[in-house]
């Protein structure tokens, strides 16, 4: 713990600008991050503050790596800058079980039950309750279904990623503009290794045996990221290291791309017109298989949780209620239509007819949650869990240090074989010096 705080405090000061700890009566202090649906949290917010006017809202919003390491940094330092926290189903048990988030209660009007199990156990530990799903999510292919015509070309229900590629090869139009498929290029553990961990999953990849002996310099690893490296040099958009889940939304919604596989939640914002060009021309499918085809499935809810470390916990845990409930994805229907509600947490939202018929995906990507396992078992046995990260406190140090290798091997920087032998190097360093391997 000493060395967590004392990189913690490090990082602290190398973060920039840092937010007094200091907070005026009645404000609370919401870090989050700059994602769509967040965004509409923000702009709705003053609702919430006109039923609760003792209350006022300071938000912070950031980029998702910065808000990252600004909230880690926060949450072990104690230091109190944030009142209210947006992290994933990664951090809450991890912190839980360090004592740093304040244990949440809703009433009976909240209707936890509503939650949907997956997504609602992911953010509980020991059988208590943690953080609150702000929207959910599994993985899906997204494609435009009139360049798949244009090019004669039918995207089956089940792709594998041999298909992907052929297909990508078919549609890439470099000279105008349209690139055959996008992927998370952008270094970070919860960027381009998000993907990266999944596409490894399905090829009978994994980080870990039993002994905690990394095997990233596996066949099924070279293989996974051989498709990923060569795919996005011959078919994927210029400058892939710098797009991260935000950047390929907006290159997808803008008409630049016809294939991405990614995040369920981006079916509410490409299907909406409001903010898609290709709205219109949107098809979708299951995450592709690799040769292995099964593995753990990705599942991930940004979700809103109260650090301890918050003067002002009872507040904090007013708003994160209203921002996770029924009544707000009623207010985002209401203002800005259905099909840009919150997704994946709520069975009442799927329930709603006018949900059903605004967003043509809303079946899919329910099941697509519902079954998501992200404990599921790995080619080989391992002793950890997630799909799309590790569930162990020193992931988000490697998860980083590795996503910035495997981006040096899209700007060319180095070639797959190099950039797995320093994973597995700098991996095997730093499960040696947290103790957890000899």
């Amino acid at each position: 713990m000493s060395r967590l705080k004392s990189l913690c405090a490090l990082t602290l000061l190398l973060s920039g600008s840092v937010l007094s700890s200091a907070h005026a009566a009645g404000t609370l202090t919401i870090a989050t991050v700059n994602n769509g649906d967040m965004i509409v949290m923000r702009q709705l917010s003053s609702e919430f503050e006109k039923a609760h006017p003792d209350i006022h809202l300071n938000w912070v919003t950031l980029e998702e790596n910065v808000l990252r390491q600004r909230v880690t940094t926060d949450i072990a330092m104690k230091t109190g800058q944030f009142d209210v926290v947006t992290i994933g189903n990664y951090e809450v048990p991890i912190w839980a079980k360090q004592g740093w988030l304040t244990e949440l209660k809703p009433d009976a009007a909240y209707d936890v039950n509503d939650v949907l199990p997956s997504v609602r156990d992911a953010l509980t530990s020991d059988g208590k309750l943690y953080a609150l799903p702000f929207y959910a999510e599994s993985v899906m292919t997204y494609y435009r279904k009139d360049l798949f015509q244009k090019a004669g070309l039918t995207m089956p229900e089940d792709p594998t990623y041999d298909q992907i590629r052929q297909f990508a090869d078919k549609i890439t139009d470099k000279s105008g503009q349209v690139y055959g498929i996008c992927l998370r290029g952008k270094p970070g553990w919860g960027e381009n290794m998000a993907y990266v961990d999944s596409l490894a999953n399905t090829y009978g990849a994994q980080w870990f045996d039993m002994s905690w002996k990394p095997l990233l310099t596996s066949d099924a690893w070279k293989k996974a990221l051989t498709w990923y490296v060569s795919t996005l040099k011959e078919d994927g958009p210029p400058g892939a290291t710098s797009n991260g889940f935000n950047e390929n939304l907006a290159l997808f919604a803008s008409g630049h791309c016809g294939i991405w596989i990614d995040s369920t939640v981006a079916g509410g914002l490409l299907f909406d017109p409001k903010q898609s060009q290709v709205a219109d021309k949107v098809g979708f499918a299951t995450a592709p298989k690799g040769p292995y085809g099964k593995g753990p499935t990705w599942l991930w809810a940004w979700s809103l949780a109260v650090p301890v470390s918050s003067h002002q916990s009872a507040d904090a845990q007013t708003f994160i209620t209203w921002a996770t409930s029924k009544e707000y994805v009623k207010l985002v229907a209401d203002r800005k239509g259905w099909v840009a509600v919150p997704a994946g947490t709520r069975a009442s939202t799927y329930a709603t007819p006018e949900y059903q018929q605004a967003a043509p995906f809303a079946s899919f990507v329910l099941n697509a949650i519902k079954t998501a396992d992200p404990n599921g078992q790995t080619a080989q046995p391992r002793p950890y869990t997630g799909a799309q990260f590790v569930g162990i406190p020193e992931f988000q140090a490697m998860g980083t240090q590795v996503g910035q290798t495997v981006a040096a091997t899209l700007s060319g920087q180095m070639t797959v074989d190099q950039a797995l032998a320093s994973a597995q190097s700098s991996v095997t360093r730093s499960l040696r010096q947290s103790g957890r391997a000899r």
